[in-house]
């Protein structure tokens, strides 16, 4: 018999990939299943995104190998796009690289930067990617805390008197998720420093940017950041793009360098069309974002009343694709989403799999239509 590789023992199956599949089963039998558990948009990218795509096959070398980098415009685009939205300069021939998505970028760092037994801090709740993508690569994951009394922000001054010697990387993600907390600018000046101090890179994920957030901010735009720092951002959920796997990480040349070692062993370069798509999705105005945003505050304005059904409590000053509300005291979370999943056929996500910060909580998604927003409300009401 053939064994796995003991890294595999680490690590459980991502949660969505079980529960979809319950889901999925549940839809199979007739259920009228509404999913308010994972955030994958519905919503439609920009039109001259889809035209760009379309337009592309017509090139004779739309279908062989691309730049493990990318086309060089695009990360030119990648580049004004960061300039404009954040005020950050960088070199596109060496200071960014374009992803398939974020995701990937969150291994390719991982195998960029840490040895087996060096220590990764993982914010606790957080993405659970992060934890497991540790431990693949034969890392520790140590978690830090967050909580809703301290804004979900990290406490670097608690974390300064825990040994940190071992720390190679230190993941963060603002606005957060699964909170929807954001970033100050100050916090981003102390990691900065805390991170010199202690000789970390710090990894910011920021796909959810654009999402409800009037102020958009980047880690790079502290002066100093890019000795110790890269970024992680996604044209996923700021364009609806999600499923053309289109992310881009920043930082400067020598980090990029060591990231790009990796991809260029892992995969042939991104689809022309695609490039040629995003390309146009970065070139969008200031319209694309109001039109987006109000779209999903009229959905987030529906999630609160089927909160407010459900007895929960949360914060109307958040950011991204998400509702993080917390359970009336003594509820177990796990049980709770799965009574209103059997009986009411709406899926919720329970807050527990994102750390253990997150009991007591659960997680609603905008990505939804209205229609099925108010037709979860009218099931609750029933």
């Amino acid at each position: 018999m053939i064994t796995v590789a003991n890294r595999l023992q680490t690590v459980e199956e991502y949660y969505f990939s079980k529960k979809l599949r319950e889901v999925n089963a549940l839809k199979v039998s007739g259920k009228p299943i509404i999913n308010l558990g994972i955030g994958s948009p519905d919503l439609m990218p920009p039109q001259t995104v889809v035209d760009a795509i379309t337009e592309s096959f017509k090139y004779p070398n739309v279908h062989q190998y691309q730049s493990y980098q990318g086309l060089p415009e695009l990360r030119e685009a990648m580049c004004s796009f960061y300039k404009t939205q954040f005020h950050v300069d960088a070199d596109p021939a060496s200071e960014i690289l374009p992803l398939m998505g974020s995701k990937e970028g969150i291994l390719h760092i991982s195998m960029a930067f840490l040895n087996p037994g060096d220590e990764v801090l993982i914010p606790n709740p957080g993405y659970p990617t992060y934890a497991s993508v540790t431990k693949l690569v034969e890392a520790k994951a140590v978690t830090y805390d967050l909580d809703e009394a301290n804004g979900w922000l990290p406490d670097l001054k608690a974390l300064e008197q825990t040994d940190l010697s071992k720390v190679k990387v230190m993941w963060v993600n603002y606005p957060h998720m699964p909170t929807g907390a954001n970033a100050t600018e100050t916090l981003y000046e102390e990691l900065v420093a805390f991170a010199k101090r202690n000789h970390i890179l710090i990894v910011n994920d920021n796909p959810y940017s654009f999402v409800l957030n009037d102020n958009p901010r980047s880690i790079l735009s502290v002066p100093g950041a890019k000795d110790v720092c890269v970024e992680l951002n996604s044209l996923s959920k700021t364009f609806n793009m999600a499923g053309w796997r289109v992310g881009m990480v920043l930082g400067n040349a020598t980090h990029i360098s060591a990231i790009l070692k990796v991809k260029s062993n892992m995969d042939s370069g991104m689809f022309y069309g695609i490039q040629k798509g995003a390309i146009e999705a970065l070139k969008s105005t200031d319209q694309w974002f109001k039109n987006l945003n109000a779209a999903y505050q009229k959905r987030r304005d529906l999630v609160w009343k089927l909160a407010d059904l459900l007895g929960c409590t949360y914060d109307k000053t958040t950011s991204g694709l998400f509702v993080w509300s917390k359970l009336p005291e003594g509820v177990d979370a796990e049980a709770f989403i799965d009574k209103i999943l059997y009986d009411n056929s709406i899926f919720i996500t329970p807050g527990i799999i994102f750390g253990t910060q997150g009991k007591g909580y659960i997680r609603f998604s905008l990505c939804a239509s209205e229609a099925e927003l108010q037709e979860s409300i009218n099931r609750i009401k029933n």
